[in-house]
């Protein structure tokens, strides 16, 4: 489903008719259990990409030479650079799509399983809409030996079918404000919003490079969903972040869990980060104008990492902001609102 909404159109494919280049960014450290199946899988693409960028993050095990194996019989071309010191996940990211050269950029985990027709059916959404900046799909959840966990990506963080009709309804942009809902390993962005998203902000985690992706070229363009599964998603102990359990707090796909530190504060970072960049012009005239809208949300982050610590002085300030629905658009409405005036 497209996200455009209220977002504007930016038209930022090259030419109507001209094949868009599209580049994989692959980030690897100590992967070398499951990086060959992963590197399989890109190959085995119906839509090639262009070009693959790995940047490895120091690893210790067989990684390097996983990858110049491939490398070495790979039918596009695979740029390959070795981080002398450790960056983490973020910063290396960061440079991997600095150094892509295509019209799209494919992120990519190093242990995943990429369906076979997943580029081309993210490249056939960006034909289709020119005001679409990033499109990101469901997945499949595999375990360590890449058999079935019988579950969806989607189904675990709380993107249902409600929530599909609050973005269509709204904007991407609202949605995407209260929680993660764009797993790195299914999406790919138009590369003309570079300037915008990198490097990602510090002090805004746990959202890491692809949270901030999603919500700060939505802010400026469309942001588009594809529902089938396009990647098979694993899930094993080495790995840094995966899907979350399905317990009621993880389903409702917000960060407000008690697990957090002040998930609010970071919120509110990240989207001071996201205003600084808009104002000084990264986001085109369409992020000039988003800039009061992103100022209000912030707002209402900032009050609720600083209420009062006397119960009675939170109520008008929270009824304020229930009244105005800002609640409804970034949390989970009432249930914030009591779990603000109570915690």
């Amino acid at each position: 489903m497209d996200g455009a909404g209220a977002n504007g159109q930016l038209s930022t494919m090259a030419g109507a008719h001209q094949r868009a280049r599209f580049s994989v960014a692959l980030c690897t450290c100590n992967g070398a259990a499951y990086l060959p199946d992963q590197l399989a899988s890109i190959a085995a693409q119906t839509r090639p990409p262009d070009e693959i960028v790995v940047r490895d993050d120091a690893s210790l095990d067989d990684t390097p030479a996983v990858i110049e194996t491939f490398a070495a019989r790979a039918p596009f071309p695979v740029t390959f650079e070795r981080n002398a010191t450790r960056l983490g996940s973020t910063r290396n990211f960061d440079a991997a799509i600095a150094a892509c050269t295509g019209d799209l950029i494919a992120l990519s985990d190093q242990d995943d399983v990429w369906r076979p027709d997943k580029l081309d059916g993210i490249e056939q959404r960006f034909r289709e809409s020119p005001g679409v900046g990033l499109v990101f799909s469901d997945a499949e959840l595999i375990d360590g030996a890449s058999s079935p966990i019988r579950a969806r990506l989607w189904a675990r963080i709380g993107f249902d079918r409600r929530r599909q009709r609050f973005w269509r309804n709204r904007s991407a942009l609202t949605a995407l404000v209260p929680g993660r809902i764009v797993t790195g390993a299914t999406m790919a962005f138009r590369s003309t919003f570079r300037a915008l998203v990198l490097p990602t902000p510090d002090g805004i985690a746990p959202m890491i490079h692809d949270g901030w992706i999603a919500l700060a070229i939505a802010a400026v363009a469309g942001v588009a969903f594809i529902e089938e599964p396009l990647v098979a998603y694993r899930q094993h102990d080495a790995q840094q972040i995966g899907a979350p359990g399905a317990s009621r707090a993880q389903r409702l796909g917000l960060i407000e869990s008690a697990t957090h530190v002040n998930a609010y504060s970071m919120h509110a970072a990240s989207l001071g980060a996201l205003c600084e960049r808009l104002a000084a012009g990264l986001g085109g005239p369409q992020g000039v104008l988003a800039v009061p809208r992103i100022r209000t949300i912030l707002r209402h982050f900032d009050l609720r990492a600083n209420l009062p610590s006397r119960r009675l002085d939170r109520l008008p300030l929270v009824f304020r902001e229930l009244t105005s629905r800002r609640y409804h658009d970034y949390g989970n409405g009432v249930r914030s609102a009591i779990k603000d005036l109570v915690s």
